[in-house]
């Protein structure tokens, strides 16, 4: 009995590969769909008139496409590229990312536990009852630790090997920065605006440094997992040094410079 293919659906937006241009269109392979064939038509690559298929696509290029019209009869798919938008096309070619790095890091557990191929399909299952990509679950042990994993029930040497991979993975942060402008009157204000500082930061110096440039400049960084959250960071810190200069009859300004955000590794 001959299984039959899935078929992306109608609005779904899928990655391609150019096979072949024409002075219709392009054909494609569809990269998540056993390289299924597609076609994209001239009208629907760019707006406006194409004069020529081969400005816009090349071959071996692959492309975010939007799914136009599918006919499960004939196993047709009806594609557009001028319907898929900057946002689409960036959150698209994330998602393949995450899946690709998913891929990869189940290889690496394959090999770490000695598990076969049915094992893998099994624990892939079972991370996607809890999760979207098993990237994402990586990157949770990673995070978080191999306790978030606890309620999926996995075998010692499976748990393990994840711990293990997921050691290697850097979770994304962000840094954001500024400068404090801090003055104080008083004889002892050098120690004054230090001791304001080093309180104001606390036991968070994993994650909130200062470093002095030169009188009045003091310069803050947080690193946090996401912006929100660094900017919550960043505020008690500003607030309780701004009281203790002000308290000292200081001076207190603080000017932001450019935030960073690192990359997922």
């Amino acid at each position: 009995m001959t299984q039959t293919q899935e078929l992306p659906e109608t609005g779904e937006i899928v990655l391609a590969t150019i096979t072949k241009l024409t002075d219709h269109g392009a054909y494609v392979t569809l990269d998540e769909y056993d390289n299924m064939q597609g076609f994209l038509h001239v009208s629907e690559i760019a707006p406006g008139w194409v004069r020529s298929v081969n400005k816009f696509v090349r071959e071996g290029e692959k492309k975010v496409l939007l799914v136009k019209k599918v006919n499960p009869g004939r196993s047709e798919i009806d594609l557009s590229l001028k319907q898929v938008s900057k946002e689409q096309q960036k959150k698209k070619l994330l998602e393949v990312k995450r899946v690709e790095k998913g891929k990869t890091l189940l290889d690496a557990v394959k090999t770490t536990a000695g598990l076969s191929d049915i094992d893998i399909d099994k624990l892939e299952d079972i991370i996607f009852s809890k999760y979207d990509f098993v990237y994402d679950a990586f990157l949770n042990v990673a995070t978080n630790g191999i306790e978030m994993l606890d309620e999926l029930k996995l075998p010692k040497k499976t748990s393990s090997a994840i711990q293990e991979v997921s050691s290697k993975i850097k979770p994304p942060s962000v840094e954001i920065r500024g400068i404090c402008e801090l003055t104080c009157g008083k004889s002892d204000g050098v120690e004054v605006i230090k001791n304001a500082i080093l309180d104001s930061i606390g036991d968070q110096k994993s994650r909130i440094s200062a470093t002095y440039i030169g009188a009045p400049k003091y310069r803050l960084s947080i690193t946090g997992p996401d912006f929100k959250t660094a900017e919550r960071m960043l505020k008690p810190v500003l607030d309780k040094i701004q009281k203790v200069i002000e308290k000292s009859n200081g001076t207190f300004s603080f000017t932001r410079e450019e935030s960073k955000k690192t990359r997922e590794g």
